[in-house]
């Protein structure tokens, strides 16, 4: 869930460093002093500024979507009461000097429904149009080249660039609205933010505007500004979900220091002269469509009373946290573990056909896991401890430990301190086939994993695997995969049952234990009653085999190197997202247990494990949020 989206007007008061007397007229500052009254006969004005904007649409946004929304609007009151408003939100263009004139006449409610609507309430947003926006220059009237979005907090009767990024620091619970955190800038010093800047004559404001205004500009998509510039349009358009314009806004929040920064060296103390046009600018692209992403991971791989793995699972101990980190528009930066974590070759090549874009996957980071002691040891002291980090562009990735978590693997750690010379190196290349090959150079030598697109099933992948050009292992798929039918009626009543399963063989890692035989992807792919429209189908990988001989060989772990994920999903009531049905909520490693049948129920969570994940997902916004603070 998002943050409170507005401030009542009184609590903006409490932070007023004065007061003054009535008035339908907002000071310079943006802000109404008049706490008492206001006369709903007069008309909600101030201005729109980056220089002073004319023919920018404003709206009061009443209903909280960040949209305008026309009439009739039906309002929920607090008392519970509904009350229409046949224009719908108040909304007008600005003209000359920025100043704007809202007729909020309607606001005023019949008194059987409650009191009237105070515009104070509410927050303003103006929208500057393509070619039909112009600012005031030293030089005249210029038109906008690209739209972009602002707002004002509830009260705050300026919209600028700079109150958009008050309101949203506030939004996003960054400090106090009337002032500026700490970690917001240390150049903004005592810039106000809410004031006209230009009737102020505050050249620095209004630098920092300027590049502001145009970093938003930046990041409206093409299609919106492409809608506002033809030549019927005048803003009333809706295209931004309110949850895209509260991503641009927590945007803006996130990269103005750097904006503010790069203005502070181009005016090197002389705000006047600086040519924000010309300044190179972030160029930050957002997923705009809000994405839920996998944040967080809890593996569970040490006994609680120091015994061999598998134990019962409830003897098992958290041994690693891992956090995954992703940019503005959802690309995979990083993933950072609190303890030990496996970069997994396959799921790696599996992010690579989506060029890191971790929402496009149906199950996020299928599961994986360090079972080496050293894992809770190092989880136990504080900091990261392991770290895997991706330069997409580049097609490259890099590992970091500080631990002896992989020494069985040949990867010891060359420092006890992350931010040096990477322990592993990974690049890849995709060819036109849609094979993927990732190459890891490590220590002890090469490995390369050589993934082949495996149709069906689509989401995963026959592969070989190398070291020094030495074949270990492959797995090839054999047939197009048998569909059936829960075996009765009480088993389709399940919440997990295999409908699906594609057979696959392994060769390698000679002499393989007698019983790893009858392997299988196993999948649900019923139709799931309770699905949004938008949801992706069900298709739910439940169960899969793979053989790892150097985990079975550490000290603390018994078997004959045989292995399966078995993996476990919430109702439809309980989804992390409502339009993607397959994100693993938990999964377990167990021994391999041979094949099973078709159309039955999938089985319960195992009494005893080897280890247990446990998957946290979070909103775009929501993390990037949490990233702020």
């Amino acid at each position: 869930m998002r943050r409170l989206r507005s401030l009542s007007l009184s609590l903006l008061m409490l932070a007023l460093a004065g007061c003054g007397g009535e008035s339908d007229t907002p000071p310079v500052d943006g802000r109404d002093f008049d706490g008492v009254s206001y006369s709903l006969s007069a008309p909600y004005g101030g201005r729109v500024i980056d220089g002073y904007l004319e023919q920018a649409r404003v709206w009061l946004d009443l209903d909280g979507d960040s949209q305008y929304t026309g009439g009739p609007l039906t309002l929920t009151l607090d008392n519970g009461n509904l009350a229409t408003l046949p224009s719908g939100e108040p909304t007008a263009l600005s003209g000359p000097d920025g100043v704007f004139e809202l007729d909020v006449s309607e606001l005023a409610l019949p008194s059987r429904l409650g009191p009237d609507l105070d515009p104070r309430d509410y927050p303003l947003y103006a929208l500057a149009m393509p070619g039909k926006t112009w600012m005031q220059t030293h030089a005249g009237l210029a038109p906008v080249s690209r739209a972009f979005l602002m707002s004002a907090g509830p009260g705050v009767r300026n919209v600028t660039p700079l109150t958009t990024l008050a309101r949203y620091r506030a939004l996003a619970g960054l400090g106090p609205y009337f002032g500026v955190a700490d970690n917001l800038s240390a150049n903004l010093g005592a810039v106000n933010l809410l004031r006209d800047y230009v009737l102020a004559g505050d050249e620095r404001a209004h630098a920092y505007a300027r590049a502001l205004a145009r970093f938003m500009a930046s990041q409206v998509p093409e299609g919106y500004n492409a809608l506002l510039a033809q030549p019927d349009s005048d803003g009333r358009e809706r295209y931004l979900s309110d949850e895209a314009a509260y991503l641009l806004g927590v945007s803006l929040v996130q990269n103005a220091p750097e904006v503010l920064a790069r203005v502070d060296d181009a005016a090197q103390g002389n705000y006047a002269n600086v040519d924000t046009e010309n300044l190179v600018l972030p160029d930050v692209p957002v997923a705009l469509d809000n994405p839920v992403l996998l944040t967080h991971l809890t593996v569970r791989a040490e006994s609680e009373h120091g015994h061999d793995l598998p134990v019962n699972r409830s003897d098992l101990l958290v041994s690693a946290e891992l956090t995954f980190d992703y940019t503005e528009d959802g690309r995979l930066l990083a993933i950072s573990a609190h303890g030990c974590l496996a970069p997994d070759m396959a799921e790696m090549a599996r992010l690579i056909r989506v060029d890191g874009y971790m929402a496009r996957l149906d199950s996020q980071w299928r599961p994986s896991a360090v079972l080496s002691r050293q894992s809770r040891v190092a989880y136990d002291t504080e900091g990261v401890d392991e770290r895997l980090l991706f330069d997409w562009d580049a097609g490259r990735a890099y590992f970091e430990t500080r631990t002896p978590c992989h020494d069985h693997q040949g990867i010891p750690a060359g420092s006890s301190e992350l931010g040096g010379e990477p322990e592993a190196r990974y690049q890849w290349q995709v060819t036109e086939a849609g094979d993927v090959s990732l190459q890891a150079s490590l220590p002890g030598g090469t490995v390369t994993y050589v993934a082949h697109p495996a149709d069906p099933p689509a989401d995963a992948d026959g592969f070989t695997l190398s070291q020094d050009g030495i074949d270990l292992a492959t797995v090839v798929f054999t047939g197009e995969g048998r569909q059936c039918q829960p075996l009765d009626a009480d088993i389709a009543s399940r919440p997990l049952v295999v409908t699906t399963q594609y057979g696959y063989d392994v060769t390698g890692y000679d002499p393989q234990p007698t019983s790893f035989s009858g392997l299988a992807l196993e999948y649900d792919d019923r139709p799931l009653s309770g699905l949004a429209a938008t949801a992706r189908p069900l298709h739910r990988l439940l169960r899969y085999g793979f053989l790892d001989p150097a985990l079975s060989e550490l000290d603390n772990v018994s078997g004959d190197g045989s292995f399966e994920w078995l993996m476990y999903y919430p109702g439809a009531e309980a989804l992390a997202d409502p339009d993607n049905p397959n994100l693993i909520r938990e999964a377990y490693l167990q021994r391999y247990t041979g094949a099973r049948a078709c159309g039955r129920a999938f089985e319960n969570a195992p009494i005893g494990a080897y280890a247990k994940l446990e998957y946290g997902y979070q909103r775009l916004s929501e993390y990037l949020v949490e990233r702020l603070e």
